[in-house]
């Protein structure tokens, strides 16, 4: 049905797919207040500090001797290392260890955390990448010396080793891990609706994540049709760089911001997402816009379309004027064949009802086919 607004969203008419856990909240919120439809579909969950023995063990060994440098890589990690110490009765003597040595920091959120724990950072790179936190590192003498890196859900080997190389002891302290969802069931509906298309993009905010929503599309039996979806008709959006890793090591197009953070991946989206498959289409009085799954007219009005309705207006306004038969249109809406021409006179009914006014603009012709009627 036509759903009128006065200010439609850049993100109108699009399905968002959200893969994160922490924070998912805030960044449904900051879609949905764009325009954007979104499907919630956590594909990892953060495991609980409270009882993480090798956290413990790995915290006990910090305090075993004087520590000459410490990492911090993310700002929740951080908090959870500083607030289990704290149960353990340890937070005085870590807190005491890490003050004595040389602290870095990722970016501004696992600053902000270092310095809210009473401490300060000797080094923090504005790339926030951990590769420059390493090129900082290996300029230095390291032999001999006791560095604790603070993990942030996914291993870093290659990083400790390459300290280990130059005869450093690192102390990897896994703060959390991550652990498949409670319930795969969205997740599994997610990578189906990327196969079909039916979702516009993809945000990731964590490398793991990334791997997690793979692996199950692999179990599913649907890793290439997915990695097919990611190359052309659904854009993976990622947090930064490094989240964007997974994919550009499979040669997969990404997008991310310059600065990994929840508000500058939305608004990447809102610029990008409107100028991809946008097709303009003059009225008598006024511009039809396809944007996604809606048509905006620019005198304020907007019809949110199903996704079928859309690809068939699509088409038509690809070749505005042309008469395009049942057959071709059902290749081009319908690519799994799962459907017959009656589907797309039945898809076409929906899409007039759906255009409300602006429905005189898909024509009949007789035993032909359709046509769009514009100026």
């Amino acid at each position: 049905m036509a759903t009128p607004t006065t200010s439609p969203g850049p993100l109108t008419g699009f399905t968002v797919g959200v893969t994160a856990a922490r924070r998912r909240e805030e960044l449904v919120a900051l879609l949905t207040r764009r325009g954007a439809q979104v499907v919630e579909a956590p594909v990892l969950r953060i495991m609980p500090l409270a009882d993480d023995l090798a956290l413990r063990e790995a915290t006990e060994r910090c305090l075993t001797a004087p520590l000459d440098y410490v990492v911090a890589t993310t700002g929740v990690g951080w908090r959870g290392w500083m607030s289990a110490a704290e149960g353990w009765g340890r937070g005085t003597a870590l807190a005491e260890a890490c003050r004595g040595a040389v602290v870095l920091s990722r970016g501004p959120k696992a600053t902000g955390a270092v310095r809210a724990s009473g401490l300060g950072e000797g080094f923090s790179p504005g790339s926030e990448a951990t590769d420059e936190l390493l090129t900082w590192l290996l300029a230095r003498p390291l032999d001999g010396c006791r560095i604790a890196i603070q993990e942030h859900g996914v291993r870093l080997d290659a990083f400790a080793a390459a300290l280990r190389e130059r005869g450093a002891e690192v102390i990897s302290v896994p703060v959390y891990q991550w652990a498949p969802p409670d319930d795969m069931a969205p997740v599994r509906r997610l990578v189906d609706q990327t196969v079909r298309r039916q979702v516009h993009a993809l945000t990731f905010t964590s490398a793991p994540a990334v791997a997690a929503f793979l692996a199950t599309a692999e179990a599913e039996g649907l890793r290439e049709p997915v990695l097919d979806a990611l190359r052309g008709d659904v854009l993976p959006v990622c947090v930064g760089a490094l989240c964007a890793r997974p994919l550009a090591d499979l040669g997969l197009p990404t997008v991310h911001p310059e600065r990994g953070r929840l508000g500058s991946l939305v608004r990447l989206l809102a610029e990008i997402l409107p100028t991809l498959g946008r097709r303009e289409i003059p009225l008598s009085d006024a511009v039809l816009t396809l944007q996604g799954n809606a048509a905006l007219v620019d005198v304020g009005e907007s019809h949110l379309l199903s996704p079928r309705g859309a690809a068939v207006l699509r088409a038509l306004a690809e070749r505005p004027g042309r008469v395009l038969s049942r057959a071709e249109l059902l290749r081009v809406a319908w690519p799994d064949a799962s459907a017959d021409e009656h589907a797309v006179e039945a898809a076409v009914g929906r899409l007039r009802a759906a255009l409300g006014p602006h429905a005189g603009l898909i024509r009949t012709v007789p035993k032909r086919g359709y046509r769009l009627a514009a100026d």
